[in-house]
């Protein structure tokens, strides 16, 4: 590789101790710090004469960067994409549900591809599934997009409230955490409470993170890099040793993490508790006391006193998103869908067609032009929503469906679509002991992903009657 010159129009010299290369595509000299008595940094020493007599070969492990081939061997013990050693909590896919390769047919087409008959076949099998579902969604709130996300979070910490788990002695675990802004907002709103712990999961490495702001004593935060399929919350120590009730948040959980954090709640995690014969802290507490001092505690007013009884999930407060990520090995509800006559090839197509719930318009050519500044400034919204990790829509699932649906009935298939794989998440959720409910939780001007999933265990207090 040669030395790339500066280009002439340039007046650019390399800063003092950085390397002399100039990077064309950038339009400026490389800013990494070169060695004493060397002009080029490592990356770019095969383009300085003296480096010439050695090799620099693309790492075996991350061929976006490069190594000297006679150092490769120690270079390999170090590398930052080396595989490192699995933590205890890390079980292979203990949250990815049983895989059964009869029912995923191998191939299967794009919607675009499918006929007017067999798309209206798939539509009628989604209206017959549907008719029996009563719309349990609350009405909106109000709101504006100027304050999008706070507003976004601050409903969502309403409703955390509204169901009683606000308070001390429980552990928060914000499944696909990103920059951990929900959870860094329920410590401030927590105060003062004592024992509480937050454990932040995500699968990649996150720019900007809220986590060195968190300035309260009573609180202890915990971050994880790992996917949520791998994940057995019981491995974790903190978890492990202090034995608190669990309470599983996340804002805008994509697609198939919502079904992987759910099964690692009420399954992976309750049952793992159930089997040890384990009870909570809070639980615990209450059995400590007595009848009659609880009864005492009551009358006098003092309910706040008496500890609810939690079982290991002690609630689930989830924002729901992007169904087209979807997957039917992974997704909760399978019985549901069975029960209702349909199977994996009806749900792939399912899934697809729920983007059309809020994208149903993009290829519509008579709002196309109206419509593009507004796309612009939702996608800028979305990469923060979801931290970069960027919950694209399958060309397929977006494209114009044939000419008899209009943008509105296409809108509102997608959005039956979102309810029927939702409803499957319901269902599942009061067959493992839980009362799970569906609400909107702010408004499509804000977001049009705008549904929230809670649920709490069966046997807990009331919002009514626990202080």
């Amino acid at each position: 590789m040669a030395a790339s010159a500066p280009a002439p129009h340039t007046t650019e010299f390399p800063a003092e101790g950085r390397c002399s290369y100039y990077v064309e595509k950038k339009k400026r000299f490389c800013r990494m710090v070169v060695a004493a008595g060397k002009r080029f940094c490592g990356e770019h020493a095969g383009a300085a004469e003296e480096e010439n007599a050695r090799k620099r070969i693309l790492c075996p492990l991350d061929p976006k960067h490069t190594v000297y081939e006679d150092q490769l061997a120690k270079h390999l013990k170090k590398c930052n994409s080396r595989e490192k050693p699995k933590p205890d909590f890390f079980i292979q896919d203990i949250n990815a549900g049983l895989k059964d390769e009869t029912e995923i047919p191998e191939q299967l087409v794009s919607i675009s591809s499918l006929s007017e008959e067999q798309l209206e076949n798939l539509i009628k099998k989604l209206r017959k599934a549907s008719e029996a579902l009563h719309d349990a969604l609350n009405d909106p709130k109000n709101g504006d997009s100027a304050t999008k996300h706070l507003k976004q979070q601050a409903s969502i910490l309403g409703n955390i409230e509204k169901l009683k788990l606000l308070g001390p002695r429980r552990c928060f675990v914000e499944f696909g955490a990103g920059k951990g802004k929900l959870s860094h907002w329920v410590d401030i709103a927590l105060k003062d409470a004592e024992k509480v712990h937050f454990i932040l999961v995500e699968k990649v490495t996150t720019r900007f993170k809220v986590d060195g702001k968190h300035r309260r004593k009573n609180s202890v935060f915990e971050r994880l890099q790992i996917d949520i399929q791998h994940l057995c919350l019981s491995k974790i120590p903190l978890l492990s040793k202090e034995k608190l009730p669990v309470v599983g948040i996340g804002k805008h959980l994509c697609g198939v993490a919502t079904d992987l954090a759910l099964r690692c709640l009420v399954e992976t995690y309750a049952a793992s508790c159930e089997e040890r014969n384990e009870e909570p802290l809070a639980k615990r507490i209450k059995n400590d006391k007595t009848e009659k001092e609880i009864n005492t505690l009551a009358k006098e007013g003092n309910e706040k006193n008496v500890a609810e009884k939690w079982s290991p999930v002690a609630g689930i407060v989830i924002a729901l998103c992007c169904h087209h990520r979807c997957d039917w090995r992974h997704y909760v509800g399978k019985e549901y869908f069975r029960a209702l006559g349909l199977g994996a090839v009806e749900f792939h197509y399912f899934q697809r067609m729920s983007s059309w719930a809020t994208c149903g318009m993009r290829r519509t050519s008579l709002e196309a032009s109206s419509l593009t500044v507004k796309r612009k400034d939702e996608q800028n919204a979305d990469s923060e929503e979801h931290d970069d990790r960027g919950c694209r829509i399958p060309d397929d699932s977006a494209e114009s469906a044939p000419g008899f649906l209009t943008v509105e009935e296409k809108t509102k298939i997608g959005h039956l679509c979102k309810l029927l794989i939702d409803q499957g998440r319901v269902e599942y959720l009061q067959q493992k002991g839980f009362s799970p409910a569906l609400q909107y939780y702010t408004d499509p001007l804000v977001s049009l992903e705008n549904v929230l999933l809670t649920a709490l265990p069966n046997h807990s207090s009331s919002p009514e009657t626990t202080a």
